[in-house]
């Protein structure tokens, strides 16, 4: 599958603001990203940077004034979501070090508060994958997608106490429950192809059986289309943007995810 997708933003800075984004897609083996670009307005230095979870960050510091950048990048990635129903709880010792940070409690995911409650959740299911899958439905028969309902990061205890909560929160939670079963699980943002409403897009995937496998409580199924900027323990690595200085909101955020034919070209330069 072929997506183009793009992200514009726009903001009202009072003063020289620096930032760190991430809004330019990962280079990895789970897509292929064709070609890509960027502009800034007003034309504004920015250097590139690649984080410890090897996501690509952007760092500039925006001058007083409308300031506004646009991002595009075409995307190939897989036409099927993949699934493994069954796939095996890997013990601690087993696991590779590069997962092993995936474990432990961050600042929006206190799995230590959630052992006991995953239990429940997840009796009577294989250890592993199927674990996961039932910490996924319940999250979509428990918790309630409601997007705009929360402009900051929630915790895992403030999205199982309001029942609801955007996207990232609902990662969380699911974060947090695995992490309870000592599931390795992380938080995923990006893009998806028909999301709706169309904005930017958060996830979560766990480590079972060798691999990282993708669930996403806020659409009924599990499907195709999704394109990766960034991996983390939680929204504190990879939000879109951080900025530091006085407070600076988006004036306008637009995302756009399409689906394009192999030979088309991209309508931004």
């Amino acid at each position: 599958m072929l997506l183009q997708v793009s992200c514009d933003l726009a903001f009202d800075i009072a003063v020289p603001t620096p930032f760190i984004l991430m809004l330019r897609p990962r280079l990895d083996m789970n897509q292929r990203v064709i070609d890509e670009g960027y502009s800034l307005t007003p034309t504004t230095p920015m250097a590139e940077f690649i984080d410890s979870a090897g996501n690509r960050c952007q760092r500039l510091v925006a001058p007083p004034g409308q300031f506004s950048l646009q991002t595009w990048a075409r995307v190939e990635v897989a036409d099927v979501a993949e699934t493994q129903p069954g796939a095996p709880f890997i013990p601690v010792p087993d696991l590779p070090d590069r997962v092993l940070d995936y474990l432990l409690p961050s600042r929006y995911c206190e799995s230590d508060r959630f052992g006991q409650m995953a239990a429940e959740i997840t009796a009577g299911r294989t250890p592993g994958y199927d674990q996961v899958a039932a910490i996924e439905e319940w999250l979509r028969a428990n918790v309630r997608f409601v997007p705009g309902s929360s402009e900051i990061p929630l915790s895992a205890v403030d999205v199982n106490l309001n029942q609801q909560g955007v996207c990232r929160d609902l990662a969380h939670l699911g974060i947090a429950l695995c992490r309870g079963l000592t599931i390795p699980a992380r938080l995923v943002v990006g893009y998806l192809h028909e999301l709706e409403p169309m904005e930017l897009h958060a996830w979560f995937e766990a480590y079972v059986g060798g691999q990282w496998y993708r669930f996403d409580a806020t659409q009924r199924e599990p499907k195709a289309g999704y394109v990766v900027t960034g991996y983390g323990r939680d929204a504190t690595d990879v939000a879109v943007y951080n900025q530091f200085g006085p407070p600076v909101f988006p004036l306008e955020q637009l995302v756009s995810v399409e689906q394009i034919e192999e030979s088309s070209s991209p309508d931004r330069v």
